[in-house]
């Protein structure tokens, strides 16, 4: 992948997720994309200094202040106090991925035009991504409306100083060492901003975290999705179960595009199974015959999501805003609310509600492969000297316990709202909990499928030439499997074996080799 432009247009949730891992360098401004800038920041300019208007957040104070006004000479003041003010959020930092994701959605966001602000504000951030300069942000504090203020006054903070060169700087990692954010920002050879009108409000006034966990969140859900049907096929081979529930025919009479999609990938991954369809068996129980009804939804979901976030990033996400006019000015400034998060807060949730399912359905099949009447002769709990051995029991009750903890995790954060700022800002989407609420479910679910897929291993060892039989996908599945834990007669601690599955799914070799 080349270098990441900015133009507040065409920016894309890959390269959100490649400047915060990878450390994608991004490109500087190109001449249109700082031309269009310039020439909106200057009109604004130009209409402060009439002093015949009123523009919220730059000529008077900000919520339930807005009624006050600021003079002209005092714009650049506003704009370093409301970072000052906003520095207010509270926990363990976030981790430097999301924050790299935060300043590259941020920088996108300025970037298109609307904004009015300076070139060096946009270029001041990509400077700090591409020389490794990732401030320190607290976690918890962010309401969601008004966009995520108090994480991205975090940054802003770092990223600023006063009108005399100095002021507070927060703190900041260069080069992977922490340090306030001044000496990072000299150590890289960055100068701090001296604001002007607008530059505070533009720099926090937006859902940059929200989006940023959010893309960098469908990465994850689209990783686990494919996993959850590498270790649901694997299991119905174990299961030795029934195939004709996947059958083309029954998948296309319902009319649901991701539901068709993992009934086609479950026949691929199964593909040439000797397992299937070697009982008397006439159908399975739900978790494995509805696996395409439950997890097609949820790839509808991922993909929904998707595209909001997709087209969050390239939004003009701030207030005030300034657009092209018909009239006698060039321009006009408007004042509205695109800085809230409600849509996102939304996707979180429809998120953490679509995973936490997966979750569920894996548990229920672990659940199966352990316990005789279920599994279709399988030993208990799978292991052979049961009593004296426990085998794969507590495993099953660790996955139940993050299913259960993702129950409480899934309730709609979006349905909770607190009046704010004397009621001027008097509903909020709550969507930065939503969002950390997801995350936290994603890593439940990683596990949960791991224990399914530990299980499922296990099983196929008990059937005769169990793994020989395999089909074409879940064959590789296994090996790589086999590859991270054995297979086991007796009881051993099992830690090691579900981290180490984890290891194996957040890394997505198995995606890779099956494809």
């Amino acid at each position: 992948m080349p270098a990441v432009e900015i133009t507040g247009k065409r920016l894309t949730i890959e390269e959100v997720v490649a400047v915060a891992y990878e450390k994608k360098s991004v490109q500087v401004l190109s001449d249109e994309t700082r031309k269009q800038m310039e020439t909106t920041q200057k009109w604004l300019q130009n209409a402060i200094e009439k002093k015949d208007a009123v523009f919220y957040g730059i000529n008077t104070g900000f919520g339930s202040h807005a009624s006050q006004s600021i003079s002209s000479e005092d714009a650049g003041k506003l704009s370093r106090n409301v970072i000052l003010s906003d520095v207010a959020a509270v926990g363990e930092p976030l981790a430097k991925e999301v924050v790299r994701a935060m300043m590259v959605i941020r920088a996108n966001t300025m970037a298109g035009g609307p904004s009015a602000i300076r070139p060096i504000v946009v270029d001041t951030l990509i400077e700090m991504l591409n020389k490794d300069v990732t401030p320190y942000v607290p976690r918890k504090g962010s309401l969601g409306a008004s966009g995520d203020l108090v994480l991205l006054a975090a940054i802003a903070v770092v990223a600023t100083c006063d009108a005399d060169g100095g002021g507070y700087s927060g703190k900041a990692w260069y080069k992977g060492e922490l340090m306030s954010g001044d000496e990072a920002m000299k150590k890289a050879g960055i100068p701090r901003l001296n604001l002007i009108a607008k530059e505070g409000n533009s720099m926090i006034n937006g859902t940059s975290f929200m989006a940023a966990m959010g893309c960098l969140a469908i990465a994850k859900c689209e990783s686990l999705i494919k996993h959850a049907e590498i270790a649901a096929a694997l299991t119905l081979e174990a299961m030795l179960a029934v195939s004709s529930a996947f059958h083309p025919a029954m998948h296309e009479a319902s009319n649901q595009k991701g539901q068709v999609t993992v009934a086609g990938n479950l026949r691929k991954l199964f593909m040439g199974s000797r397992l299937l369809d070697s009982t008397d068996r006439v159908q399975d129980a739900y978790s494995c015959r509805c696996i395409p009804q439950v997890l097609g939804p949820v790839r509808d979901t991922i993909e929904f999501a998707r595209g909001y976030f997709l087209r969050t990033l390239n939004a003009g996400i701030d207030n005030p805003l300034v657009f092209e006019s018909d009239g006698e000015e060039p321009f006009f400034c408007i004042s509205g609310g695109n800085f809230h998060g409600e849509g996102l807060a939304f996707m979180m949730d429809f998120l953490s509600i679509a995973m936490s399912e997966i979750a569920n359905f894996s548990d229920r099949r672990s659940f199966s492969l352990l316990t005789p009447g279920l599994n279709a002769g399988l030993p208990s709990m799978l292991i052979s000297a049961t009593g004296l051995n426990t085998g794969l029991m507590v495993a099953q009750y660790a996955a139940a316990a993050l299913v259960s903890d993702n129950k409480t995790l899934a309730h709609p954060d979006s349905v909770d709202s607190v009046p704010t700022s004397a009621n001027q800002e008097d509903h909020v989407s709550m969507g930065a909990n939503g969002a950390r609420h997801l995350w936290e479910i994603l890593e439940n679910v990683t596990h949960v499928i791991a224990v399914e897929l530990l299980c499922a291993a296990q099983a196929v060892d008990f059937r005769k030439n169990g793994s020989e039989r395999l089909g074409a996908g879940t064959k590789i599945a296994y090996e790589l499997i086999r590859e991270q834990v054995a297979f086991f007669e007796n009881d051993k601690e099992l830690t090691p074996d579900i981290e180490n599955l984890a290891a194996l799914i957040k890394s997505g070799r198995m995606i890779e080799a099956i494809s």
